[in-house]
Order: structure tokens, then C-alpha cells, then sequence
């Protein structure tokens, strides 16, 4: 049940340092207070924001270990804490080690009563280390509304998006690394040039459109809005900008409402936070939210049957063998 009309909510694009979870974390916390500056009770940072993403692939198992904190250690405690201090619900993307010795690409939302509700990735392709969740993340908040999470991956995949609103989350929070990779499909993303980004000062306009284009925004706007729409829910797209280590990341941050709206984003090539109200009275009678109440639920039997085609999510990422339908 909603109880406030209204949530102010804010979302985070920045460039993380890789293997630098102190800075990382000095510049979460800036930004943190900069969110709760504009009046947000909300914050999302991009995925993995506390090492940095695309490098892990190239790591040794050993060294992710090295890298890995688990749930109670002091990188999401921190954040906890912060949390508290600002009244602000913060989420933040790290790499989790388990008890079990299991590695998961991981973000937890730290509130601001002192709980943290961490979500694994369940489409993990970044390292054969790294293990897959298994589990739907959907949790009250103190605002009277519940929240969900993604990360990357799993929102491209539609039956995520849907359970995750047939859980009763009304906000989904998406964290991200994305824009500018090197897509297998013909007509999918492209990377961004590397001298674009290292030129941005001098030509501000080539790199800003090079982010608004079919490999930036443009490749969003295909799909992302769409989750929102069809499920009737918000979107809080976080996502990192600039290096990653071979790739250039688009920033593109951005709230999208229950109605495939974008109602704050931006495109600057550079560190931003995108803040915006989230109706809630857009919520129970947005498309979305009818056709969920339209669904017959006994006509989709087939969605839970396996085809005999699937993949793992790593070699569905990365292949490119044309596919059997």
C-alpha cells in the first residue's frame, strides 16, 4: 500500500576507479549528500560502482577474492551507516563473497532504519567465477511503497521486469554498466570511441550527441522505457560514464514513470545526479498495471518450460551464432 503520494528520488552516474573502493566511496558519499540536498529519500549508484565492472573479466579468481567483501563487511556497512546519516536509502553495486565461497555481481539498498537488502545479479556474465543469484529481490520501504532490483542484464529479460512487478514492487531500481559495448548483433550497440570521451573537454557536443546516439540513449530507448510501461512501474536507471576499462560508458541517467515517460535524465559526459518527484497516483491505472490485472495466467505454462535452447548467461552474452527459433 502507498502511503505518500509523492517519493523524491535520485539517480547516479559516475566513472568508478577500478580497484579503489575508498575513492569509489568518498565519491558516493559526495554525491549521497548532493541527492539529499535536492530533497531525495532515494539514491541509485551504478553497478559494481565500488571496484569498477568490465576490468573484473580479466582477473584471476584469486584476485576477486581479493577484490570481494561479503554483506556484513565494512564496504556495505559503510554505506548502512550512510544511509542513517543522511535519511536516505542508498544502493550500491559490489562484488559479494559468500560464506560458501561463492562470488556474486551484487548491490545492496541500505535504508535509512539500519536494514540492507541485497540483490545477486541472475544473469552474471562478467568472469566465470562469478556465480548467478537465484532469487527475486522486492522489499517494503519506510516510504510505504516496495521496491525492486536488477541489475544490468536482468532487465533486458522481460519475465524478470514482470515477476518483479507481480511481487508488488512499484519502483525498480536498474543499476548498470552499459552504452558504447561491443555487441554481437548486427544491429546492437557499438562501442563509442575512446578519443571522443578523451577529447570531451575541447568538443563537449561530439561526445554529448555520440551518448544521445544509437549507442547510448538510442539503444535504451529500444527497450527501457518498455519495462516500465508494460509493468506500470518506475524505473531508477543508474549507470557508470566514461572509461570502463576497454569500453566507454554513456552515462544516460534517468527516471522513466509508470507510462514509459522519462522524466529526468541526462546525457552530459560527465558525473550527474538526475533527481525527480515519482507520482505515485500514476501507478493504478497505468497501462501497465490493467494488462497485469488482464493476464490469464493459465495460458502461460509455457513461459516456465525449458526449449531446449537456453544458454547460461555468459555464453548467451557473448555468442555469436545466429539463433534457432
Amino acid at each position: 500500500m502507498i502511503t505518500a503520494p509523492t517519493l523524491r528520488a535520485s539517480v547516479v552516474q559516475f566513472e568508478a576507479a577500478p580497484d579503489r573502493p575508498d575513492l569509489n566511496l568518498r565519491t558516493i558519499r559526495r554525491l549521497a549528500i548532493k541527492a539529499a540536498r535536492d530533497g531525495a529519500r532515494i539514491v541509485a549508484f551504478p553497478e559494481m560502482c565500488l571496484i569498477g565492472y568490465w576490468h573484473l573479466r580479466k582477473q584471476t579468481p584469486e584476485r576477486l577474492y581479493e577484490l570481494a567483501q561479503s554483506e556484513d563487511g565494512e564496504h556495505v556497512q559503510t554505506i548502512r551507516k550512510l544511509a542513517a546519516e543522511l535519511e536516505l536509502g542508498i544502493g550500491i553495486g559490489f562484488l559479494e563473497v559468500q560464506a560458501d565461497g561463492r562470488l556474486f555481481n551484487s548491490y545492496s539498498v541500505g535504508l535509512p532504519d539500519g536494514t540492507v537488502h541485497t540483490h545477486r545479479k541472475l544473469h552474471a556474465f562478467e568472469h566465470e567465477a562469478i556465480s548467478s543469484g537465484s532469487e527475486f529481490t522486492v522489499f517494503d520501504t519506510p516510504w510505504g511503497v516496495k521496491a525492486g532490483i536488477l541489475i544490468c542484464w536482468d532487465n533486458n529479460l522481460v519475465e524478470n521486469v514482470r515477476a518483479t512487478a507481480l511481487l508488488g514492487a512499484t519502483v525498480l531500481i536498474a543499476p548498470h554498466q552499459t552504452g558504447g559495448t561491443n555487441s554481437a548483433s548486427p544491429r546492437g550497440m557499438k562501442p563509442v570511441p575512446a578519443e571522443l570521451w578523451d577529447n570531451r573537454a575541447a568538443d563537449p557536443a561530439a561526445i554529448e550527441d555520440a551518448f544521445r546516439g544509437v549507442n547510448g540513449r538510442g539503444w535504451l530507448m529500444r527497450w527501457l522505457p518498455a519495462r516500465a510501461h508494460d509493468n506500470g512501474m518506475f524505473i531508477l536507471f543508474s549507470n557508470g560514464v566514461g572509461r570502463d576499462d576497454d569500453e566507454i560508458r554513456t552515462g544516460n541517467a534517468m527516471i522513466i514513470d509508470p507510462y514509459g515517460t522519462i522524466v529526468a535524465e541526462t546525457w552530459v559526459a560527465d558525473e550527474a545526479v538526475v533527481t525527480a518527484d515519482l507520482d505515485f497516483d500514476l501507478v493504478p491505472l497505468s497501462t501497465g498495471r490493467r494488462w497485469i490485472r488482464g493476464r490469464r495466467p493459465e495460458l502461460y505454462g509455457i513461459l516456465g518450460r525449458q526449449q531446449g535452447n537456453e544458454l547460461d548467461a555468459r555464453a548467451a552474452r557473448f555468442s555469436k551464432d545466429p539463433v534457432d527459433v
